[in-house]
């Protein structure tokens, strides 16, 4: 839950959640031709609201009609920490439901009669979607996402600075490093320190970390084993959390525990001149398949093109991923605000792997990168 303390941080959530999210997800919805949007705990109601309620079985659903109020529906035991989030501020109403009341009911009352398209989001848990299929047989179902993502997708300046904000706290840890990462020690020795630093460095949660040394590099996600680094081995670090403003970061960078071999070097040198070209390359219009053969080409030119084994990147805010997904395929043109990750990756089976991942955000007029740490290869004491 975000805790606002004084004026100035309520300014800032104010910012963050603006109380105009509703009515533009309403008039959004309204042009899809949907007569009301349903949405519950996840990033969705966190976007809309500022409300970072919990996933629990008792329903909690926003409800946005399009021709009438929306009202939030909560237990009644949840009501209290709803009223004290930013959606106390929005002007809404707060249902509570007691222990014998049908939810599904209520959300079914505070809708208008005859209602025959409503879009539910995209992280509803089954249960509830059957029930509410149930509540409103009459009403067709799809996707709120096909109207909330483009919203989400362009940041407004206040989630760009705290994307930025929680771009500078994973780098502080990156550039830590050196303290943890040492021949001898495991990778989960390693990640256990990196984990409780992402904390430290301003983050309310850690979400992930990712250490894979010497072959074990060579498998982009990775799972922390009690393999001991060796001297001179590459070793991927990919970490990020969440922020108590609710925003993520995500970085990756390669170091080596020692001088690495050379045939590692070359391959770094390739992956380095990729994402430095894809980087330079963000621009509004340039499209999301464009932007991954920028880096696509130069590896595959180089002969790793069948070492570049995923998308290029990921969008990034409210969820580590989401819209847009910077991949082969996709011709989203990029706009001004769209934030997302630029990390291409080479990866040798049995051998070693290198990614080098910057969170970027589109400007008017080219793009900023939101991760300052250094690029080049860290060659670590070994």
């Amino acid at each position: 839950m975000i805790v606002v303390t004084d004026s100035q941080g309520a300014r800032a959530i104010a910012n963050l959640y603006p109380a105009d999210r509703i009515e533009t997800a309403r008039q959004a919805a309204a042009a899809a031709g949907l007569d009301a949007l349903l949405v519950s705990p996840g990033a969705d109601l966190r976007y809309l609201t500022g409300y970072h309620a919990l996933p629990l079985e008792r329903l909690t659903a926003l409800v946005v009609p399009v021709e009438a109020d929306p009202v939030l529906i909560v237990p009644a035991l949840e009501k209290p920490a709803a009223a004290a989030s930013p959606v106390g501020g929005l002007g809404i109403e707060i249902l509570g439901w007691a222990e014998t009341d049908d939810p599904y009911a209520l959300v079914a009352e505070r809708l208008p009669a005859g209602v025959k398209r409503i879009a539910i989001d995209d992280h509803m848990w089954a249960e509830k979607v059957l029930a509410l299929r149930a509540a409103l047989p009459q009403a067709e179902q799809s996707l709120a996402g096909e109207v909330l993502r483009p919203l989400r997708a362009r940041k407004s300046p206040a989630e760009v600075e705290a994307l930025r904000r929680a771009g500078a706290a994973i780098d502080r840890v990156h550039r830590r490093m050196g303290e943890w990462l040492r021949p001898g020690r495991t990778e989960r020795e390693v990640a256990r320190d990196i984990a409780d630093a992402i904390v430290e460095a301003g983050h309310a949660t850690c979400d992930f970390v990712i250490v894979g040394a010497g072959p074990n590099s060579a498998s982009p996600h990775h799972e922390v084993s009690d393999r001991p680094i060796r001297p001179g081995e590459p070793v991927v670090v990919d970490i990020g959390g969440t922020t108590h403003d609710g925003y993520c970061s995500d970085s990756t960078r390669t170091y080596a525990a020692g001088e690495p071999h050379d045939d590692f070097r070359e391959l770094y040198a390739v992956l380095q001149r990729a994402q430095q070209a894809q980087t330079e390359a963000v621009r509004p219009g340039i499209t999301a398949q464009e932007l991954d053969a920028v880096g696509r080409d130069i590896i595959e030119d180089a002969g790793y093109g069948d070492h570049f084994i995923h998308r290029t990147g990921h969008g990034i805010g409210l969820e580590t991923h989401e819209e847009p997904y910077i991949v082969a395929g996709s011709e989203v043109p990029l706009e001004p605000g769209m934030a997302f990750s630029i990390e291409p990756g080479i990866y040798l089976p049995g051998r070693f792997g290198a990614r080098i991942e910057d969170i970027a955000v589109c400007t008017e007029d080219g793009g900023e990168r939101l991760n300052l740490t250094g690029r080049d290869l860290v060659v670590l004491p070994g």
